[in-house]
């Protein structure tokens, strides 16, 4: 199959390869985020050659993946399993037992994921319709998305506490969806 896949969008390519397994289709997909992938895994391991080894293990794994999720928008769908793969290994690295995030949690981060480096455009109604938040759902919403801490870094840095955390990012994550749709602007969010 040699035909030009740069003109579809991921959705399409997503679509065509759950349907025919052929492998061309990820392949154009992956090759779009690579650059984001291993950016994302730098910035969380500091170590260039785990970085590499995580790109390699997304990129085996994917083929299977992506059979067995619903993925609504597949760079944000990336992004967590990316970044969750990360915090895994830093788990390992250190020593420490987590709890084991469970599917409702997983369902949030995969409704809801900040692109807040897109156009100008609409970087500055993010922005615009952050500012509208109450401080608090400001502050958390901030701290997730903008500095992805976890509900426990959030807790410590804050002083809220963890109940409160959820709270705040989840009436601001309502909030923002609410505020970019008057906007005109519906790709940021999934609606629910």
């Amino acid at each position: 199959m040699k035909q030009n896949l740069q003109k579809y969008q991921d959705a399409e390519l997503l679509s065509f390869y759950q349907t025919t397994r052929q492998d061309d289709y990820l392949i154009e997909l992956y090759k779009r985020y690579l650059p984001c992938v291993y950016g994302v895994a730098l910035k969380y391991l500091r170590n260039i050659p785990e970085a590499q080894d995580i790109v390699m293990q997304i990129w085996e794994e994917l083929f299977e993946k992506v059979q067995h999720h619903d993925i609504t928008v597949f760079k944000n769908w990336l992004y967590i399993c990316v970044r969750n793969r990360c915090l895994m290994e830093l788990r390992k690295k250190s020593g420490h037992q987590f709890v084991e995030l469970d599917e409702k949690f997983m369902e949030f981060c995969d409704d809801f994921h900040l692109d807040h480096k897109e156009t100008p455009e609409t970087n500055q109604a993010l922005h615009d319709c952050l500012e509208t938040l109450p401080e608090k759902q400001q502050q958390c919403v901030r701290y997730f998305y903008w500095e992805e801490l976890s509900y426990k870094e959030i807790e410590q840095k804050s002083g809220f506490q963890q109940k409160q955390v959820k709270s705040f990012i989840q009436n601001g994550k309502r909030n923002l969806r609410l505020c970019l749709e008057q906007k005109g602007i519906k790709q940021h969010v999934k609606s629910e």
